[in-house]
């Protein structure tokens, strides 16, 4: 078990005063067996209402109503954790699925809906190619080896880079660039093990890495920041955690707050503002993750 304190701070600059209209915040993560939300704060300046609400996947949401208008808008979360995440761990696969390809069983079909479906066009099959680039010559593939080297292989072969600008790109999009932000690379191989029959769903959270706390250099993309990668559900293991833009398996290190379908679904802030266009100046976001019992955080702006 590792204490952690998260600190995630968003502001936005207008030119003059405007108005604001609703704002939807996912800063809050879920107590579970691997994460027990010890401590939480927000502080919202202007002033707001604060209303909350489960989404349809049981996410906890914010929804912040302003009445003052103002030249700057921030948010300021704040929680503290105790995490039981593990690393690299062993999938108690059921024999059935121990070997790709296989067949959910068929109650757990209905529950797991659309996160088997496709999302996005692959109107020549470039992604449909790429994931089974992974599967044996044989066609029998062992089911956890299948998924481990396809997130190796995303964290090797694609470049990482901290994009600012609005939305995702498509899984094709991706694969033609060679590069993308960590939302970017979650989607990709969310929608590569879709193509190959697996339920798999987006995660939007933090990543912690305990060189940050020693005023190290991290070698770890993304560390300290808002991250985002998938969850894969495998009979007897249930959904498990994979980290494509670093290549690793298992939630050591990952702290999770938002689960949902389609990466639309977990922005971590979502809202409007009533003025001119040119009224806005710019946004900041910064976080940080460190071990409530050891040294000065360390800052990193958020991918």
């Amino acid at each position: 078990m590792t204490q952690l304190s998260v600190r995630h701070v968003t502001r936005y600059r207008y030119q003059r005063p405007v108005r604001f209209g609703e704002h939807r915040l996912m800063f809050r993560p879920r107590d579970s067996h691997d994460l027990r939300l010890l401590d939480t704060a927000l502080v919202i300046s202007p002033k707001a209402e604060v209303r909350w609400l489960h989404d349809v996947f049981s996410n906890s949401i914010a929804i912040a109503s302003f009445e003052e208008t103002a030249a700057e808008l921030s948010f300021d979360s704040r929680i503290v954790i105790d995490h039981f995440g593990l690393d690299y761990p062993e999938f108690p696969i059921e024999p059935f699925a121990a070997t790709y390809p296989f067949s959910y069983a068929s109650e757990e079909v209905p529950d797991l809906g659309r996160t088997i479906e496709r999302h996005y066009p692959d109107p020549d099959g470039q992604v449909d190619k790429w994931a089974k680039a992974f599967m044996s010559a044989s066609g029998h593939t062992d089911t956890q080896d299948l998924l481990v080297r396809m997130t190796q292989a995303i964290g090797q072969q694609f470049a990482y880079e901290r994009r600012y600008a609005i939305g995702t790109q498509t899984p094709r999009e991706t694969l033609e660039v060679g590069s993308g932000s960590c939302r970017d690379l979650a989607l990709l191989m969310m929608e590569a093990a879709r193509a190959l029959g697996f339920a798999a769903r987006f995660v939007s959270g933090y990543l912690y890495d305990p060189q940050l706390d020693n005023q190290s250099e991290s070698e770890i993309r993304g560390a300290g920041a808002t991250h985002a990668w998938v969850q894969i559900y495998l009979p007897g293991a249930g959904w498990v955690e994979f980290d494509p833009t670093n290549g690793l398996v298992g939630g050591a290190n990952l702290i999770r707050v938002a689960v949902a379908r389609d990466p639309r679904q977990a922005l971590p802030l979502q809202g409007n503002y009533f003025g001119f266009a040119e009224d806005f100046i710019d946004m900041s976001v910064e976080a940080e993750v460190r071990r409530v019992d050891e040294g000065p955080p360390r800052a990193a702006v958020g991918a």
